[in-house]
């Protein structure tokens, strides 16, 4: 298991564990962010911050300190 922000793009991942706290993490719930789903690695910016996801059929830009806290596991 790792951070999101450590996959690679194309990589699939399911998601394990969220570990934000507070408002960010409501967000990410709104945005369908919870244990059992399904994450695609779309694309990184130039410098690496932020990257694009696809999850639950839309993309997603998050930044390196929220993905950090969204623990993953391969599928």
């Amino acid at each position: 298991m790792k951070p999101l922000n450590e996959i690679s793009i194309g990589q699939h991942v399911r998601v394990s564990n969220v570990t934000s706290t507070g408002t960010m993490r409501r967000r990410l719930q709104d945005l369908g962010v919870i244990e059992g789903t399904h994450i695609e690695c779309l694309q990184k910016s130039p410098k690496g911050d932020p990257i694009a996801y696809l999850i639950r059929g839309a993309a997603i830009a998050l930044r390196n300190e929220d993905a950090n806290n969204i623990i993953c596991e391969s599928i």
